[in-house]
């Protein structure tokens, strides 16, 4: 079975984003982005989408399947 892998915390981290900021950004919570970037939760498209955006980078940089 493949298990979702996500670069969020990287690209974060090189826009100096807190996660409370990005989920600003994006219309979430901060524990929302906390569970993602640790593997707990899967986001909806929309939700990929709009963290896609404001991170300003493909989805598909973000997540791939391992």
């Amino acid at each position: 079975m493949s298990s979702l892998v996500t670069t969020i915390k990287v690209q974060r981290a090189k826009r100096n984003l807190t996660q409370a900021q990005l989920a600003i950004m994006a219309d979430v919570t901060r524990k929302s982005i906390n569970a993602i970037e640790m593997g707990r939760m899967v986001p909806s498209v929309v939700l990929a989408l709009r963290l896609a955006s404001a991170l300003q980078v493909p989805v598909e940089e973000l997540f791939a399947l391992s």
